[in-house]
């Protein structure tokens, strides 16, 4: 198994800048591809960036392409979502979540990912 622990969240102003870690513990980090989500006010839980094992393939949803980047260090048990250009849209509870894999795939879907965060507020004021 393997814990998450999320941080760096935070109120910014629209333009803003922010950047998301998420470290694991219990497990071979490297043996697991991760997942950034979040779920705003009455949404569902969305996709934002995914990460391969090594790093080297990463997929965004849409509206976060050219905004955010996604990054991993497996040294350090860490993958990063840098968060620029902020809209008031942007404002959610943004979760990282981890799956066991062989593959070098990246997931996009909430039932992919086996263990998830307890999730960081970003708040993004207009």
């Amino acid at each position: 198994q393997v814990q998450l622990v999320e941080a760096g969240g935070g109120l910014v102003q629209a333009g803003g800048s922010l950047r998301l870690s998420c470290t694991a513990s219990g497990s071979t980090f490297s043996s697991y591809a991760i997942g950034w989500f979040r779920q705003g006010p009455g949404k569902e839980r969305e996709f934002v960036a995914g990460i391969s094992l090594s790093g080297r393939a990463t997929e965004y949803a849409d509206s976060m392409k050219g905004r955010f980047t996604i990054s991993r260090d497996n040294a350090k048990s860490t993958v990063y979502l840098q968060m620029n250009s902020l809209k008031s849209e942007d404002t959610a509870v943004y979760y990282c979540a981890a799956k066991w894999t062989y593959s070098f795939d990246i997931y996009g879907l909430v039932d992919d990912y086996d263990y998830w965060g307890q999730g960081t507020q970003v708040t993004v004021s207009p």
